[in-house]
This record gives structure tokens, sequence and C-alpha cells, in this order.
């Protein structure tokens, strides 16, 4: 049966190579259609399938609190907000930059003052390493994942290097996670009642990718359609690295995993959100209740020579400084396959050379992957895209994993409105981690956004700088892994059976993945694997939102983009 990643062939490095077709156009990222284009269309294949507009589907608060009129008390609160915006003063004064969210200059702690996950060992205590090794590798024999330890009156390796309990020194209280970790209840909010079937599970089958069951620790995967290149492998290979730092700490789990780039469980399908089967995969959206989990480039994307994300963020930071923010050039910049969709073509029209004649402060480069394989890459490392002021995010298809790094640069990201939305993202706060860029006209909005920073320098270098914070302090990999052991614990609780080893899967292990592997795929592995067990708590969970907060979230977001918009449209009366 043919399943919804097998259009995922039209990845960028192909896409780059051929015309765009007229109706579903590959993503950089993935496959299924794009969900804007420059005519207006905006159905998606799945919604078309099943009869329904992401109009009419259940919005993602009913997710978070499945109460009835959570939405109307939300939408009244919003509504209250922008009347009490036409009538105060001080909103729309383009010499006040008071109106960004924040002050003062970000310190090395990340938003809210929070301190790095964990502190590193200095106190010579011994750490228990994660054994690998792949033994003879000139054999042709495939690698067999270790069995456990027989019970022996001989300790193992690793439990000699291990302090004794009464040596081992006393936990350190657990960080908080961020903010962002609290969606976990709200993704999980459609089960929260009735628990999770394996008949529900098992709906999910025509959708997933695989099946990944966790039993005692161990990880075994039964793969039902094709990933496009090695999205699978990697996502497969970050659990495993979870499973290894964490021992002992992820519970037995079975669910199914969706590697594409639109969410396909619409909300609308199922009045009884209860019945919709659990899917994870990279991405929602609030028509959707598909489950997000953190995507493959955490680990490294060997197709396009993106690292992973750990030595990605201290290249990065290396090659952020040695162009300060001021001596950056003061435009907006973007690079990447102009074809994939509607949204990106409508973007290329701002660039300078565009037919309008009309200098928009954007300087907007397209990227052709097959080339760029071909000539090595030397022209596509992202940490040495940092030379300019103002870094532009446009959605391809659908959701892309762009975001993140166009966010660690220290430039202020230019977020053209997406309905997308990965694990990570709903933590942000427009006005302080981005400037929001209307869809509907994104020259003008540019224009905009680039000539007030350049005109505020002070307060667009903070924005700049609050969202490089967020990727190195709230995205780091230590809350990566916290968001997947968190997710992956709760979801364990909801299940109301026994998981059990399917008769068709397949056993995972470091040695299965990465002694197969070859070439910058190896290379990735051995660079983002674990090299020793957690020695300290992971990050506290917070609760689930309230309705209030919800409703003061909206409001936030709501009042910002207002005052941003009155801004833009005052300007261009004057002009």
């Amino acid at each position: 049966m043919k399943g919804p990643s097998a259009s995922q062939g039209d990845d960028e490095e192909t896409a780059a190579l051929v015309p765009p077709p007229p109706a579903p156009c590959p993503n950089d990222d993935g496959a299924l259609p794009c969900e804007h284009d420059s005519t207006g269309s905006s159905l998606a294949v799945d919604q078309t399938q099943q009869g329904q507009s992401s109009l009419t589907a259940k919005p993602w608060w009913t997710k978070v609190l499945p109460t009835r009129g959570i939405g109307l008390i939300m939408g009244v609160l919003v509504i209250l907000a922008m009347v009490a915006g036409t009538t105060s003063s001080g909103w729309i004064h383009l010499s006040s930059s008071s109106f960004l969210l924040g002050s003062g200059p970000v310190g090395g702690h990340g938003r809210n003052g929070r301190p790095p996950h964990h502190t590193p060992t200095t106190s010579g205590s011994l750490r228990a390493p994660i054994l690998f090794t792949c033994g003879n590798e000139t054999s042709s024999a495939f690698p067999t994942c270790p069995r456990a330890a027989a019970a022996s009156p001989t300790p193992s390796p690793t439990a000699a290097l291990l302090p004794s309990p009464e040596q081992r020194p006393a936990a350190a209280p657990s960080a908080t996670c961020p903010e962002y970790f609290r969606y976990i209840h709200s993704d999980l909010s459609p089960w929260r009642e009735t628990g999770i079937t394996r008949e529900a599970v098992e709906r999910a089958r025509g959708m997933a990718t695989f099946r990944l069951v966790v039993v005692a620790g161990r990880a075994y995967v039964e793969k039902y359609h094709p990933a496009y290149q090695t999205r699978d492998v990697f996502t497969l290979w970050g659990i495993l690295q979870l499973l290894a730092r964490y021992p002992g700490r992820v519970p037995d789990l079975d669910l199914m995993f969706f590697c594409g780039d639109i969410p396909v469980v619409r909300a609308a399908a199922y009045p009884d959100l209860s019945e919709a089967p659990p899917l994870f995969m990279y991405c929602t959206e609030d028509a959707a209740l598909d489950i997000v989990f953190p995507d493959w480039t955490f680990w490294g994307w060997p197709e396009v020579n993106i690292r992973p994300w750990a030595p990605f963020l201290e290249e990065v930071a290396r090659e952020s400084r040695h162009t300060p923010w001021l001596d950056r050039e003061p435009y907006a910049f973007w690079k990447g396959n102009a074809n994939v969709c509607g949204l990106r073509r409508d973007l290329m029209r701002c660039n300078k050379a565009s037919d309008s004649g009309k200098d928009w402060n954007a300087r907007l480069f397209r990227q052709n992957w097959g080339y760029a394989n071909r000539n090595g890459f030397k022209d596509s490392n992202l940490a040495k895209q940092c030379t300019y002021r103002y870094k532009i995010y446009v959605q391809g298809r659908g959701w892309s994993v762009s975001e993140k790094y166009i966010l660690a640069c220290g430039s202020p990201m230019l977020r053209v409105d997406t309905p997308f939305r990965d694990f990570f993202s709903r933590g942000f706060v427009a006005g302080r981690h981005y400037w929001p860029i209307d869809a509907a006209r994104m020259c003008p909005s540019i224009k905009f956004a680039v000539d007030w920073g350049n005109a505020h320098p002070a307060q667009a270098q903070r924005m700049g700088e609050e969202g490089s914070s967020f990727a190195r302090h709230e995205l780091s990999m230590d809350y990566v892994y916290d968001y997947m052991l968190h997710l992956l614990t709760h979801y364990a609780r909801l299940l109301r059976y026994r998981p059990t080893v399917p008769e068709d899967a397949t056993e995972l292990c470091l040695e299965s993945i990465a002694c197969t592997a070859g070439g910058r795929a190896r290379e990735f592995m051995m660079e983002s694997m674990e090299k020793y067990v957690a020695h300290y708590e992971p990050c506290a969970l917070p609760g689930p939102f309230t309705a209030e907060e919800l409703a003061e979230l909206a409001q936030r977001d709501m009042e910002m983009r207002s005052k941003m918009k009155k801004m833009e449209e005052q300007t261009e009366k004057e002009t």
C-alpha cells in the first residue's frame, strides 16, 4: 500500500534540478502539498481526501483544554485586546522602541535567566561511559545488538567505573524545563481521560513510516513505508541516544511515527478526539492532533551536509563573532530552494532585482542542492550565513527545519507567518524572539522591519540576541533529550496495554545502526553520539496550561502583532 511518505522523493535536492509541478510542490524538507501558493489555493491532500477544511477543524486550544466555551472566551479576550489597542496611546510611535518585549541586554543564561541544563562535573568523580564498538569492521557479518550481561560475581567493565552509592555526590536540584515543554500535556490531552488502546495505535499504521516499541529498555522497529533520505534512521538514532543517556528511564512503549512535513491526523475527522490515532511526527498545527517530536536534524542531515545541532551551535557562535551585528549587511537574507512552494516564489519577488524594481531591503538567493552536492557544499555552510543583520524564515511545502539554524545567528529572525509549529517554536514570543511578517504582504513588511531595525539598532540587536540565546540555552541538546524523555514517559502512562515486540520487528541498537553506516552519515552519528550516561536528573516538567494562561498568551501575541502592523501602516501613510 502506498503510504503518506511515498511522495517524499521530491526534496530540495531534486526540486532544484527540475521545474516545479503545477499542483503539489516539493518542499526542502519532505513531501505533501504546500499550504500556500500564489493563486491562493490552500487545500492539503489529507484535508481534501477527508472532505474537511482546516477552517472547520477544532483549534489547538481544544486539544489543550477540551472544554466547551474556551475558544469563545479566548476570542472575546483577543477582540477586547485589539479594541483596547486602538484607544491606548504610546503604541505607534516610531521614535519609541519600548514596544519590544524584554529589556536590557541578554545575559549568558538564556530567557528568564535560566542557567544551562546542568553544570559539567568538575569534582573528578567518575562518569559511566556509553560502551560502543563495531568490532571487526572488515567482516561482512551484520552487527548484532549486545545482549544484557548475565548475573556474575565479576562486575562488568562499566560497573567497575561507577562509584559506590556511598561515594556518589547528592544529585543537584533539577532545573525547571522551558515553557514550551508544557505543550507535552497539550499534545497528549485528547487521550488524557480515556487512555490509549492497542487498537488506537494500530489505526495509525496506514499513516506511519515506522512503529517503535521499547521493552525493558531495548528498542525494536517495524518499518511500513520508506522515509525520504535518512530521516527515519537519524530519528531512531536520536531515540537510541536517549536510551543510552538515561538508561532504565524510558518506560515500555508502543508508538507510530510519520516522517513527513505536514500533519496528517486532522482534528475535524474525529468529533470525539479520543478516537484519533496517536501519531508522532515533527510538527503540528491548530487543526491537527499529531504529537510533536524533535526532528532528525538534531543528529545531522548528511544528504545536505548539515552537522548535528551541538557542534553546529559551537561553529555558528565562532562564525558570528567574526562579524559583529553592526558590521553585518543591513538587509534581510534568505537562501533556499525557491521552487518548493508558492510562498517562497512570492518571497523572491521581494528581491532587489525583481520585476518591481524596488528595493525591499531583502537579499534573496536561490539554492541548488544538486550543484551544492557536486561542489562539496563549499558555499552552503549554514554557520557562515550570519553576515546579514536580519534573516528570513519562510516555510516550504509545510514545516521546515531551517528555523532553528536561522534563529542561532544572532540576527533578528523575520518570520513569515506560518500555521506549522515544531516542538520548540511554540515557545517563541513575537517581538522578543522574532519579528512577524505578514505572508499576504511580505515585501512591504520585510522592508519596514529592516528600516525600523536599522533606525533602532540597540533594540534590533537585542531581538537577535534573544533569539540566539533561545537556540543556545532553551534548545540545547540537554533540553532536546529531556523533552523526548518527558514526552515518551507521559505517553507511555496513557497506554492501556502492555507493549510487546511485533513479530516482524527488528531490534535496534547503536551498533546495528552506526556500524552499517558509511561516509557522512557515519561521521555525523559519531559526532552526535552521547559519550556518557547522564549523571544528573532531567529538568522538572511544568504543569499544563490553564484556560487563563492560554488566553493571556493569545492576547499578548495579538497585542504585539497589532502594534507592529499599526506602525507599518502609519509609515506607509507618511511615505
